[in-house]
């Protein structure tokens, strides 16, 4: 009997039964920071002039001085380092994953209105699976290193329904990481082509959200958006295996969009 086989047989089985119940692996790490503009500063612009990808910028606009844009954000905490009074301070917040890009930009009042339904009713297309495939469009591999713990024995993605597929040709979801650099723009849109209908396009990572820290730069453009049509983004340099499970079942409508305005649900408060 190998040696892994009978490894397996003692401890039993590894998988976590999340998201239906149990850990989701991502106790202690930080995401996105918290942001409480009642404790800004007037005048100060310390946070924004830390933010190397410009998250954070200065609008000047009454109360509401400054705009935050997470699908810009890298988490780099910097933010939460530079800021004298609390305005910002860290979190746990990673369920990040959208269905619109502007639910990603901080707003004053969270919105929540009913979620849009996806080209129709994924439940009957779909069922309970899903096919992806993955296209690196200039990512740095952080993305991709987060993207293969998905196969591991703990979030055993197999159990949900959800498969990478080699072909185009057999794939429901495109997943983009990276800034889509100028060399990797046709291949991405004969990926794309080469899909069958109904497809959808999910934007991983802040660079396929947004162009990240390079965007702009001599190499690429900004991110997905203009290039494909983007059902579903999640910003995180790199987002967390359980925010990739928790947006892919967001885009089977498998479980909720947490995110609105900027701003995260959370159990305690129901914010």
């Amino acid at each position: 009997m190998p040696l892994w086989t009978l490894y397996g047989l003692t401890k039993g089985k590894a998988s976590t039964a999340w998201p239906e119940s149990g850990d989701d692996g991502q106790t202690g790490v930080r995401g996105m920071p918290r942001f409480d503009p009642a404790k800004c500063l007037d005048g100060c612009q310390r946070c924004a002039d830390s933010c190397l990808p410009e998250a954070i910028t200065v609008i000047d606009a009454g109360q509401a001085r400054i705009a935050v844009d997470y699908g810009r954000c890298v988490t780099c905490q910097a933010c939460v380092e530079a800021c004298p009074t609390g305005a910002f301070t860290s979190s746990s917040d990673w369920a990040f994953g959208v269905r619109r890009r502007e639910d990603l930009v901080w707003a004053q009042a969270i919105k929540t209105p009913q979620a849009e339904q996806l080209k129709g009713n994924i439940h009957r297309i779909f069922g309970r699976s899903l096919h992806i495939r993955h296209v690196d469009a200039g990512s740095c591999n952080g993305c991709e290193s987060e993207l293969q713990a998905l196969n591991n024995p703990f979030y055993n993605l197999h159990r949900l329904g959800i498969f990478f597929t080699a072909s185009p040709r057999f794939a429901d979801l495109l997943l983009v990481t990276g800034p889509v650099t100028y060399a990797m723009r046709g291949p991405l849109l004969e990926t794309y082509e080469a899909m069958p209908e109904p497809r959808f396009v999910m934007a991983m990572g802040t660079c396929a959200v947004s162009g990240g820290t390079n965007g702009g730069g001599y190499a690429c453009g900004q991110g997905l958006d203009g290039v494909l049509p983007v059902d579903v983004y999640l910003p995180g340099c790199a987002p967390n295996p359980a925010a990739i499970i928790h947006t892919l079942l967001l885009l089977l409508e498998r479980m909720p969009q947490r995110v609105h305005g900027g701003q995260q649900e959370h159990e305690d408060n129901h914010a």
